[in-house]
């Protein structure tokens, strides 16, 4: 006797994934806690380079930025907490499977990958929230978009689709890795080199050539300096760049994380079933 698997349509698989994304966002909001510290925690590092580091960091700016470190250190700000902000996906996928929850979600006549598709958009709903905070708090430092309210409009979305496609990376490791303190080691362990060794804080010609090579190339990079490119202007780029170019590299890094990670953690996902 021949067994027919039913494939959920897109439809029901959509529906599916809303009603996991409300689930998890209620769960969100039972917790204040941490959700208050992943709001506090980006504010700290904006705080700490502005108030501690800017005076000694501002000289080496380029002109573009006026002469005005927060104006630098805000799209910075903004494209580590994409990162940051992702890193929710893979803890709330590991407390569901300590908890028995994802067996529970196995048993339904479900699609599997709503499961993380509702994880996902949660946590990308919860992060907008948080980053239109750390821009708000940025616009009290004193930062000033200069390229209209289209091109600060522009980056917020920018940053915000990053953010999801690294909450693809961040669901891939929830499933791989069994313990939160494992997971928690390498979110930091990536996350803190990656957004050092990059253009957040400072422009990457400041360093060494070997380092400024690799800094130059990588995504976080390619993120922050598309949201200086939009939300300040050609200006604040490196000499040669555009804000379309700059954009355009930004979005590619979106879309082959995207295209890569997606897979990988349904499968990882299917995997962890067997």
């Amino acid at each position: 006797m021949n067994t027919v698997i039913a494939v959920p349509s897109l439809r029901r698989t959509t529906a599916h994934a809303a009603v996991l994304a409300r689930r998890n966002l209620m769960s969100s909001i039972r917790r204040p806690d941490v959700l208050l510290l992943s709001t506090i925690q980006p504010i700290v590092f904006m705080l700490m380079f502005l108030y501690v580091f800017g005076g000694a960091i501002e000289f080496a700016l380029p002109g573009a930025a006026n002469g005005d470190y927060v104006n630098w250190l805000v799209p910075g700000i903004l494209a580590q907490f994409a990162v940051f902000g992702a890193s929710a996906t893979a803890f709330g996928l590991n407390d569901d499977r300590t908890s028995g929850v994802l067996d529970r979600f196995r048993s339904l006549p479900m699609a599997r990958s709503a499961v993380l598709a509702g994880r996902t958009t949660a946590d990308l709903m919860r992060a907008a929230v948080i980053l239109l905070l750390q821009l708000a708090v940025g616009i009290l430092l004193g930062f000033r978009w200069q390229n209209g309210v289209l091109g600060l409009i522009a980056g917020v979305g920018l940053a915000l689709a990053f953010c999801y496609a690294c909450t693809w990376i961040t669901a891939t490791l929830g499933m791989v890795v069994r313990s939160t303190e494992a997971i928690q080691a390498a979110v930091y362990m990536v996350v803190f080199p990656l957004t050092l060794v990059s253009s957040v804080f400072l422009p990457t010609q400041t360093m060494p050539g070997w380092l400024q090579a690799f800094a130059e190339h990588q995504p976080i990079t390619a993120i922050a300096d598309a949201l200086r490119g939009l939300m300040l202007g050609a200006g604040a780029l490196p000499p040669g760049q555009t804000v379309a170019g700059q954009a355009m590299v930004a979005l590619a890094w979106i879309g082959g994380i995207t295209a890569i990670c997606v897979p990988l953690a349904v499968r990882a996902y299917r995997r962890a079933a067997t």
